[in-house]
């Protein structure tokens, strides 16, 4: 009786359409409830996100470290006899001092400089000689600029007050600068010391990150990962290497030329030269500079020497991008001037890294096309 009373109400006219009105609603709420899901899924990875947001730089330095200078670290574990924390430690200390040293010396060096500048730079005593005629020809500008030479002759501490309100603006960005210089260079030493407490753990940490990486990509995942960590060290050895070589090798040369202020020259090149300017804009006026001043001997030794210290990014760099990456070096290179132009220091790395991925897989995927296109030629 039960089994009839069922199977006549499945025949009453509208059933159907009240289980279709039934399952639209079950679909609703599912969409509704899935909604709802992804909505505080996503406001709890956007906090998340806000909270570690001031220790994202600190954080990828650290792994930066750590990859770069786990061989170094390596080889000391073996020299300390499997002691895994004194070797961790003692290469900690080694870098600590290694970042701490220069940039003493670059402070000092620069507060002795501004030191110098504001003993010797007397504006009652500074005459400037008065503007000549000529400059009043000059189209468009010539008129203001003579009258403020001209007001510049006579009174340099009003001609002083005069601009002082658009250079104002200047030093508020030097300061903004050195303010965020300064940050970055205590994030640094921060991530320094976080590194030395990844070194023992390391294994475990890159068990776990292989395995993350096989549930992202399960055939290449490991082989991106490798990438990544070899394109870090090459990286390391070919920018931050290079550049600290040649910057020594020309402070070098500075201190024995005896040019002043050897120490912020030095910095200057070590800045250029990891930013991917380059010395040339330091060196060359500087050897200008030495003909006019010095004796030719000593001009021409400097020269002899500064000119293959200026070249020795262009020749030693590519030869260690090209050693163990399978990456051209115009892709790494690429992603290191274009990383460090749009991401500042932390772009100088992960640059590279994401074009070195994109381009192994996009040769992967080449590779598997042709390779299915030729088995199908084969099947026809």
């Amino acid at each position: 009786m039960t089994t009839w009373n069922v199977e006549r109400t499945k025949q009453l006219p509208g059933a159907d359409a009240v289980d279709s009105s039934l399952g639209r609603g079950r679909l609703t709420a599912t969409w509704v409830e899935l909604t709802i899901r992804l909505g505080v899924l996503a406001l709890l990875l956007y906090w998340s996100f806000v909270l570690v947001q001031p220790f994202i730089t600190i954080a990828i330095w650290s792994a930066v470290v750590t990859v770069a200078l786990y061989p170094v670290y390596e080889k000391l574990v073996a020299l300390f006899g499997g002691r895994r924390r004194s070797a961790a430690t003692v290469l900690t200390i080694f870098n600590l001092l290694l970042v701490l040293g220069p940039a003493t010396w670059l402070a000092l060096g620069l507060i002795d400089s501004l030191r110098t500048v504001s003993e010797q730079l007397d504006l009652s005593t500074l005459m400037l000689p008065p503007p000549p005629e000529t400059i009043k020809t000059w189209p468009l500008v010539g008129e203001p600029i003579f009258q403020f030479w001209q007001l510049a002759s006579t009174n340099l501490s009003a001609a002083f007050a005069k601009i002082a309100p658009q250079l104002r603006p200047v030093g508020g960005s030097l300061l903004r600068i050195a303010a965020e210089a300064g940050g970055n260079v205590i994030k640094f030493i921060i991530a320094i010391v976080i590194a030395g407490f990844l070194f023992s753990p390391a294994p475990a940490l890159m068990e776990s990150i292989r395995a993350f990486s096989r549930r992202i990509a399960s055939t290449r995942g490991e082989e991106l990962l490798s990438l990544a960590g070899s394109t870090i060290r090459v990286v390391s050895r070919g920018v931050i290497g290079v550049s600290v070589l040649q910057a020594l090798l020309a402070g070098i040369g500075f201190v024995a030329a005896g040019i002043p202020g050897a120490n912020i020259l030095t910095s200057a090149v070590l800045v250029l030269g990891i930013i991917q300017i380059g010395p040339s804009i330091v060196v060359l006026p500087l050897i200008i500079w030495s003909w006019l001043t010095m004796d030719t001997t000593t001009a021409l030794l400097f020269t002899l020497y500064m000119i293959p210290v200026n070249l020795l990014d262009n020749v030693l760099r590519p030869f260690v991008f090209g050693r163990g990456l399978d990456v051209p070096v115009l892709v790494i290179l690429i992603g290191v001037i274009g990383g460090t132009i749009s991401q500042g220091i932390t772009g100088l790395f992960l640059g590279p890294i994401v074009l070195a991925v994109i381009w192994i897989l996009l040769i992967a995927w080449i590779k598997e096309q042709d390779a299915a296109d030729s088995i199908e030629e084969k099947g026809r």
